[in-house]
């Protein structure tokens, strides 16, 4: 005769359907850290232990910006321009042990982009390959690069050379602005069609949604996902406000009610 399988009792069915299916909610911020130093419209953010760097854009002047802030404190330490051609607009970022890997796109969608790697000590340029799409955020595991396009309706992964390896569209309505890799998993934090804020972790390379968590406003009325989103063991940043910008750290055990 054969086995039986051992059945769930109803009730770890429905927890367990719900964990993953159900949108859950985040608490308010444990902290708040205002950056002393100018931005324009912020776009990514990533971190060291004594080191911020964020992406800003001036779309008046045509300018995109990669600025370095201090840690703890804030502080601004030097920006530099990193603009190319009539592609200004700088993205969503990912920090490696000695570089900073940004996009830097037009400002429309549909068009192009290019992918820095600069060096975390000089700011300068080290190496960069051309997109055919304006690419709006990346993140970087190993040796591949995951980016996605406007809103991130589809992803692209390259090698760090710039070679193409596959396209991936983006299963979920969630219009990401920022990721980050977290072990194994992708962390993508965005905009619903709603305008609601959420951050979601998908399993890579499938992209398959694990998890969301639902995020509120600043007391600006600005959605904490808005734009810039990264994380440093137990935290995680985000950074939603033009300048006057402000950092803040919500508590990995704190993002459930």
């Amino acid at each position: 005769m054969p086995k039986r399988r051992p059945q769930l009792a109803p009730w770890r069915c429905a927890i367990a359907f719900a964990a993953v299916l159900l949108p859950l909610f985040a608490a308010g911020p444990s902290r708040v850290l205002a950056l002393k130093g100018v931005t324009y419209h912020v776009q990514g953010i990533d971190l060291d232990a004594g080191h911020l760097w964020v992406t800003s854009v001036d779309s008046a002047a045509h300018k995109g910006f990669l600025h370095e802030f201090s840690l703890p404190g804030g502080t601004l330490l030097r920006s530099v321009e990193v603009q190319d051609g009539v592609r200004f607009h700088a993205g969503g970022i990912a920090a490696d042990a000695s570089s900073i890997w940004l996009p830097v796109a037009e400002y429309r969608r549909e068009s192009t982009s290019v992918i820095q790697r600069r060096s975390k000590r000089t700011l300068a340029v080290e190496s960069q390959f051309a997109v055919p799409d304006h690419i709006g955020c990346l993140a970087v595991a190993g040796d591949e690069l995951i980016g996605g396009n406007w809103d991130s309706r589809t992803f692209y992964v390259w090698d760090r050379g710039g070679k193409l390896l596959r396209e991936i569209p983006n299963p979920t309505d969630n219009g990401y602005q920022d990721l980050k890799f977290d072990g194994q998993r992708l962390v993508a934090s965005g905009l619903l069609p709603d305008h609601t804020g959420a951050i979601d972790w998908l399993e890579f390379p499938s992209l398959r949604l694990v998890r969301r968590v639902k995020m509120g406003k600043t007391d600006r009325g600005a959605p904490y996902t808005r734009e810039g989103m990264a994380i440093r063991g137990g935290e995680l940043l985000l950074l939603p406000e033009d300048g006057p910008s402000r950092l803040f750290f919500f508590r990995m055990s704190d993002l459930v009610n």
